[in-house]
């Protein structure tokens, strides 16, 4: 089996680095190697899988050593659940530096010192928030990501993040082979919110690769740095990540999306009632702010 290196992107707080760690483990689970290489200052991307508060970065352990070339593999990827390998990026601290540029440092590294070896099956990149960075947009501009997956809810901002996202990959797609594999609602309990979703997907030209119902037990299990699939293996919750990564490993429907314009998301978030025509005006701003 060829790897597989997809990307989970999303706006910020919008569930990515939860999703993909319950992904990750429901795919080991089933038998396959997977690599999860955290893309956020944060560093919280690795962290369910290793029941730790946050795994030691990249760009902080080049720091202290005094430049990444220092480093050796072993320093930075570690082992967790289901011997998935976990590795984080990291970034500058705050207000210093561009955090993108961890991006970047990171899978070179990992490149030059064979993380990817013929093992894996899947490498997931769990990216901080939209792509208006370079820096962060790494594994789609450098073709390190042929498969984008957008974790989107059905509220306006996690909307409007992911139409974003869409034209990223757009830029890219000509000149590499990244796709877009699908849309994943993390559910925020919305009206008419899987509705919604496949609604927007149908207008990308993708579609909603799984609808995940909101459930306390993931909570729970964050509470003790585990993923759903290991905390409570029998938990409804936990079929819905297994259900997810089947249809992540079986999907072939890979696609360059078409994103539409804000006037036509202001209509579609109308048409369910989301947006009402007052606050329309707060999306018009908002364009026009990132434009």
């Amino acid at each position: 089996m060829a790897l597989r290196q997809c990307a989970i992107y999303g706006k910020g707080g919008i569930g990515k680095s939860t999703t993909t760690q319950n992904l990750v483990a429901a795919l080991a689970e089933c038998g396959e190697k997977v690599m999860i290489v955290g893309c956020d200052p944060k560093a919280d991307s690795t962290r369910l899988m290793l029941h730790a508060k946050a795994q030691n970065t990249i760009m902080h352990l080049a720091a202290e050593a005094g430049s990444v070339e220092d480093l050796e593999l072993e320093d930075v990827l570690k082992i967790g659940y289901g011997d998935t390998k976990c590795v984080e990026s990291g970034g500058p601290e705050p207000g210093v530096g561009c955090a993108g540029r961890g991006v970047i440092t990171a899978i070179n590294f990992l490149e030059e010192e064979g993380a990817y070896d013929e093992d894996l099956n899947f490498v997931f990149y769990d990216v901080l928030g939209d792509v208006v960075c370079g820096g962060f947009a790494m594994p789609i501009r450098e073709n390190k990501a042929q498969e984008i997956y957008i974790v989107v809810s059905g509220e306006m901002m996690a909307m409007y993040a992911a139409n974003n996202i869409a034209k990223g990959i757009v830029k890219y797609a000509n000149s590499g082979g990244v796709r877009l594999g699908g849309l994943i609602c993390n559910s925020r309990n919305t009206d008419r919110e899987a509705e919604l979703i496949e609604a927007l997907a149908e207008k990308l030209g993708t579609h909603m690769v799984h609808f995940i119902p909101r459930d306390n037990v993931v909570q729970r299990a964050e509470i003790r740095r585990m993923t759903v699939i290991e905390y409570d293996p029998k938990a409804a919750q936990a079929d819905e990540y297994r259900s997810l990564a089947t249809k992540i490993r079986d999907n072939d429907k890979l696609v360059i999306p078409t994103p539409i314009t804000m006037d036509e998301l202001e209509d579609l978030l109308t048409e369910f009632g989301i947006l009402e025509e007052e606050d329309e005006s707060v999306v018009g701003q908002t364009a026009s702010a990132e434009a």
